[in-house]
């Protein structure tokens, strides 16, 4: 497998595309996408434009009765719902088995339910509940799917990452915050954590025609910054006092676009193992540059080495693996 360049394209979108506008043309008619977190925010973007171009989607949701009732709003009934709590891996194995024994396959998965600078907080086995849900628990839904993913030939998923990795590689040594808890240094290993799962899911499935990418969607304002007083925010400079947004936030809409476009653009096809933001593969971050805090992709976050060992890890802790058998 030849590695893909992580280099822009270019795709011929950017910053303010929309989701409806990088799906415009493709018929995604008689394909199933899951997407977590599908209710709101950026995920309510995406299934919508999932949905319009003809997809089954199915949202696995922690409160489908709320879920319901947001996507009736929007229009998208049709959508399927499910239980899914990612901090909970008795409810990720419950939902996998339910979804397996339908005998159906996933030809988009878009890992894209999140927690954000939460306070502390301890789930499963005594894991941080950022590093558990953003991470662990898309890691096992991924793995419990495998057989759906590779059963029609091949399948796209999507991890939702951030410019948030720039804040903390992967702490192997003290992943839970054993040692003293920061929320924000939490959030940026989950976040690197979620674009290394990309780089190993890539390199472990492109043969079987599974192809991972990374996303950065965007500073957005959504439910995601539920944990933050304003004070904070104003603090740093996502909006001013009055509570209006810096310039550089993006709509939901407008957020949802790379997602959407990584997991179905054509230009993407035989490529994967990326870090994507803008609807474009975004370019290695530069040191020091003005823009190496908001813009581009972190070494750390996109290195193979640091995404075998977290798999390693991954695979430790959760005691589930897909391809051990292979390894």
């Amino acid at each position: 497998m030849t590695t893909t360049p992580q280099h822009k394209l270019p795709s011929g979108f950017g910053p303010r595309t929309t989701a409806t506008q990088v799906i415009a043309g493709i018929d995604l008619a008689g394909k199933l996408a899951i997407v977590t977190g599908g209710y709101s925010g950026l995920g309510i973007e995406t299934v919508a434009a999932l949905v319009g171009a003809g997809a089954h989607v199915i949202v696995p949701a922690r409160r489908p009765e709320v879920a319901r009732v947001a996507l009736e709003a929007r229009g998208l009934g049709e959508v399927e719902l499910d239980v899914l709590d990612l901090s909970d891996l008795d409810s990720v194995r419950a939902f996998t088995g339910r979804f397996l024994a339908t005998g159906r396959s996933v030809d988009i998965l878009i890992n894209n339910a999140a927690i954000m600078a939460s306070p502390e907080a301890r789930v499963g086995h005594g894991w941080e509940s950022q590093f558990a849900t953003n991470h662990l628990g898309h890691y096992v839904l991924t793995n419990l799917l495998w057989p759906a993913l590779v059963a029609e030939g091949g399948a796209r998923v999507v991890a939702l990452s951030s410019t948030g990795h720039k804040l903390s590689g992967i702490r192997f040594d003290d992943p839970h915050f054993t040692a003293g808890y920061d929320k924000w240094l939490a959030y940026g290993q989950a976040k690197t954590a979620n674009s290394l799962f990309a780089v190993q899911l890539d390199k472990l499935g492109a043969e079987h025609g599974v192809r991972a990418f990374a996303v950065h969607p965007g500073g957005i304002m959504t439910e995601l910054q539920r944990h933050l007083p304003r004070e904070e925010m104003v603090a740093s400079g996502w909006m001013t006092a009055d509570g209006t947004l810096n310039e550089r936030f993006k709509t939901p809409e407008q957020g949802a676009a790379t997602a959407t476009w990584a997991a179905t653009s054509p230009t993407l096809d035989g490529l994967g193992g990326v870090y994507c933001e803008d609807c474009d593969i975004a370019e290695a971050t530069v040191p020091e540059s003005p823009e190496a805090r908001s813009s581009g992709v972190n070494a750390h976050a996109i290195d193979p080495d640091a995404a075998a060992r977290l798999w390693a890890l991954s695979a430790e802790l959760t005691r589930v693996d897909a391809f051990a058998e292979a390894a």
